[in-house]
C-alpha cells in the first residue's frame, strides 16, 4: 500500500492507494456500466410536446386534465446554464405528462401531450 497526498482546489488530501497484482485484476468481479433507462412512451391522445435541445426538467407547470392555451408555459427546460420555457403550440387539454421534475432529457423526447 503506498500514501500520496493530493491537492483538490487547494486542500490537501492523503490516500492510500494498494496495488494488486495483474492476476487478482483478472479474477475481481468487473463492473458493469449502469444500463440507461428505457425512454419513456407518451400515452395520451393529441400534439406531443417535444423538447427542443437536450437538458433537465427544472419545473413542471401543467398538470394532466389542465386546460392550457397556445404560448402557455408548460415546462421549465434547463439547457447550458439556462432556464428555457416550453410552451403549448395548440390549444386543448393537457392528456398526458411523459417526464418528472428533475429527470434530464434529449432534444426530441416527448414532455407531454395536448389534445
Amino acid at each position: 500500500m503506498k500514501k500520496y497526498k493530493v491537492n483538490v482546489n487547494g486542500t490537501d488530501y492523503e490516500i492510500a492507494v494498494e496495488l494488486i497484482g495483474e492476476a487478482e485484476a483478472k479474477t475481481a468481479p468487473a463492473q458493469e456500466a449502469p444500463k440507461a433507462a428505457p425512454a419513456p412512451v407518451a400515452n395520451g391522445e393529441g400534439e406531443k410536446v417535444e423538447a427542443p435541445m437536450p437538458g433537465n426538467i427544472l419545473d413542471i407547470k401543467v398538470a394532466v386534465g389542465d386546460s392550457v392555451k397556445k404560448g402557455q408555459v408548460l415546462v421549465i427546460l434547463e439547457a447550458m446554464k439556462m432556464e428555457n420555457e416550453i410552451m403549448a403550440g395548440v390549444d386543448g387539454t393537457v392528456t398526458s405528462i411523459v417526464v418528472t421534475k428533475g429527470s434530464t432529457v434529449e432534444a426530441g423526447t416527448t414532455l407531454l401531450t395536448i389534445k
